[in-house]
């Protein structure tokens, strides 16, 4: 819930370290993270349910436009279920690849990605993230949100960089479009679904595109 205006507390949880630990704990952390790779290979291998709500507790740890949290995570382990959507996001897919641009083609085909998607069932879960695009109050009036787009991306990156700390791999899946999604997980009006978050164990002989990050001096500018 957010807070009653002008209601502030000392700020206790920080720690500051010495720049040379600063310096380490930095660096360790970026190796960590260019370890971080998606696959479309996943083992059905079971993930304990506790490790998958530590990790959403920290995407729920983003900042907020307003501080308004405004998402939503709906975690899918149903076989039932992760049928029902991969049926649905691949249906999705048929119709996008067969109407895509070229040049969009193009781009994806080193991926290797196509309309196919089984990993869907293979995970042992599937996250749905969903936007609240606008809130509501308890007599039903709407409320804005503000940086929705924004926030939930920032939330979505949490969430990708806890499943990697906590050893699990994940794939963002996008199926365009992915109204399905409201239907099938019966989520409220005021939210549309932003993305499919797939995560699990690799599977034993997963493979991984060969790709190449940008370095810093691409990516940043100091001046």
């Amino acid at each position: 819930m957010t807070p009653p205006r002008n209601s502030f507390e000392p700020l206790t949880a920080y720690r500051e370290y010495p720049a040379a630990e600063m310096l380490a704990r930095s660096r360790a952390f970026a190796a960590e993270m260019q370890r971080r790779r998606t696959t479309r290979h996943f083992s059905d291998r079971p993930v304990e349910r506790a490790v998958i709500e530590a990790c959403i507790e920290t995407a729920g740890t983003a900042p907020s436009g307003a501080h308004q949290q405004p998402w939503h995570f709906v975690v899918v382990s149903d076989p039932v279920v992760k049928r029902q959507i991969r049926d649905a996001a691949e249906q999705a897919e048929e119709e996008f690849y067969a109407s895509a641009p070229a040049e969009w083609l193009a781009a994806l085909e080193p991926l290797g990605t196509d309309a196919v998607k089984p990993y869907l069932e293979t995970a042992p879960y599937l996250i749905a993230v969903f936007a609240e695009r606008y809130g509501l109050t308890d007599g039903g009036a709407r409320r804005a949100h503000y940086y929705v787009q924004e926030s939930v991306g920032i939330a979505t990156g949490f969430l990708l960089a806890a499943l990697h700390n906590a050893g699990l791999v994940a794939l963002t899946h996008t199926p365009n479009p992915m109204d399905f999604l409201t239907t099938l997980l019966e989520r409220p009006r005021n939210e549309r679904p932003v993305m499919l978050v797939v995560t699990g164990y690799p599977a034993a002989d997963a493979m991984v595109p060969r790709l190449i990050r940008k370095p810093l001096a691409e990516i940043a500018t100091f001046r």
